[in-house]
């Protein structure tokens, strides 16, 4: 599956001098938060692709004018074609309006989705605004990654942990690392492009979760 990931400034290349080879393609398209809701809407217009977002601190803009077209996944578990996404947006307080969470609040975020996350069998990607603490987040207050983020990796291996946030021109970025757990942190400001294997089956049939099985049953939709 091919995604493509943005976050955090409008790319010209994909805005202003669109060009469909970019994005050729394309299944997903996956937004990390602080961006302009019309940008969104042309990405998902000119792709023709269903794109999830979480959002970013300074998209509490999103309540007046949501990019339209678009699917929310913030505290959901998201399945699309077998791929498990959970959306975590947002990043840490540092002054009490806007899309912020104290490390006590996102933790209680984080325990809200334990059941969905025990009843699915995990998930493959986080998606988020902020980074994880400790990698490629800042010291200062505004841009310090979630302890929390380490918890989930550590205890459900996601394939990819997808964030935005930290800007190239802050001095010290980096594009991609691995995190001790084997995820995959990728920070996506701008924009970049992810070939991702889909699980080899897709939906119920491949968790061995049987709260999910027995869920899914009581809607008719699981087959032995």
């Amino acid at each position: 599956m091919k995604i493509l990931a943005v976050s955090d400034r409008e790319e010209k290349s994909l805005w202003d001098y669109y060009d469909p080879e970019k994005v050729a393609g394309v299944d997903l398209i996956l937004s990390c938060g602080d961006l302009d809701p019309a940008y969104l809407e042309f990405l998902v217009t000119m792709t023709n692709r269903p794109l999830l977002y979480v959002r970013g601190n300074h998209d509490d803009k999103y309540d007046r004018k949501p990019p339209e077209g678009c699917i929310p996944v913030d505290d959901r578990l998201f399945d699309f074609n077998g791929l498990r996404i959970l959306g975590l947006g947002g990043s840490m307080r540092y002054k009490p309006e806007g899309e912020m969470y104290t490390e006590a609040e996102m933790r209680k975020r984080v325990r809200k989705a334990s059941l969905r996350l025990a009843a699915a069998g995990g998930f493959d990607i986080l998606l988020t605004h902020a980074p994880a603490k400790g990698c490629g987040d800042m010291e200062d207050l505004p841009h310090r990654g979630f302890e929390c983020f380490h918890d989930l990796m550590n205890k459900y291996h996601p394939a990819y942990m997808l964030h935005g946030h930290v800007h190239q021109e802050y001095g010290h970025f980096t594009r991609e690392r691995e995190h001790p757990s084997g995820t995959r942190i990728v920070n996506t400001c701008g924009y970049v492009i992810l070939d991702i294997p889909l699980p080899e089956q897709s939906g119920s049939s491949r968790t061995d979760s049987l709260l999910y099985k027995w869920a899914v049953q009581q809607k008719g939709r699981y087959k032995q």
